[in-house]
């Protein structure tokens, strides 16, 4: 079994990495744009900002992006604001090489932070983690997944670059804080009555990603029944288990 957590998040605040980043003239704007909005979201649904327990959800049918937060590392997660991605590209399925075009699905954090992004803004994700390295073309997985501004893409999760501004600053925010590691779930729909029977119908014939949306569905429904992020382990055959 191998842990897909990564370390507990100190809880200190990183004034180092936040001077950095305040540095940047697109963070400190980015900031100034969005400060204010941001609080009255984070004060219409009584949670304190900025947050040190965030968490990131997407769907990639949809085009979504759910963002949460917590006052407490006990509290349960309260939704903040829902975001429109802006482009996709490739089809609903797991990425599994480079040049595929594929986003990715699975559960990820974010991994780096870019002030100088060509797409105005961007949160790296860490695509692969042992489950897409266990079943992905073992020389080429691809990499280089974000979260990021300009509204193209080539397999990241682009937003307009107001969202991204949003975004970014939220992170940084929670990084700052102490939030080493903010956790990223990306699923291919909801998996409700309705998105199951599509799922059913339109990939009837592929099996492979079905035993790996009935992995992720697991996640899913802990999130949806508790609002609590489940810790995450890896099994030796590359699956998520909880």
């Amino acid at each position: 079994m191998v842990s897909a957590q990564p370390p507990l998040d100190p809880q200190y605040p990183d004034n180092q990495f936040q001077n950095f980043q305040l540095s940047m003239q697109r963070v400190r704007a980015a900031h100034s744009n969005s400060d204010y909005v941001l609080r009255q979201a984070f004060k219409k649904k009584g949670i304190k900002y900025p947050s040190k327990n965030i968490y990131i959800r997407s769907f990639k049918g949809s085009n979504e992006l759910e963002l949460y937060a917590r006052n407490k590392i006990t509290d349960t997660f309260t939704l903040i604001k829902l975001y429109k991605v802006c482009a996709l590209s490739g089809i609903l399925g797991p990425k599994r090489w480079e040049g595929d075009r594929q986003v990715p699905e699975g559960f990820y954090f974010i991994e780096d932070f870019n002030p100088r992004s060509n797409y105005h803004l961007s949160l790296l994700i860490n695509y692969p983690n042992y489950s897409d390295r266990f079943f992905s073309n073992q020389d080429k997985p691809g990499g280089g997944i974000y979260i990021h501004g300009g509204c193209m893409t080539v397999g990241c999760l682009p937003m307009t670059n107001e969202y991204i501004e949003e975004i970014y600053s939220i992170c940084v925010e929670a990084r700052t804080a102490g939030q080493m590691y903010i956790p990223v779930h990306i699923f291919p729909v909801r998996f409700n009555k309705k998105s199951l029977n599509f799922l059913g119908r339109e990939y009837k014939n592929e099996t492979e990603k079905h035993k790996f949306w009935v992995n992720l569905k697991r996640a899913y429904d802990y999130f949806e029944a508790t609002k609590k992020v489940p810790p995450t382990m890896y099994d030796q055959e590359g699956n998520y288990t909880f």
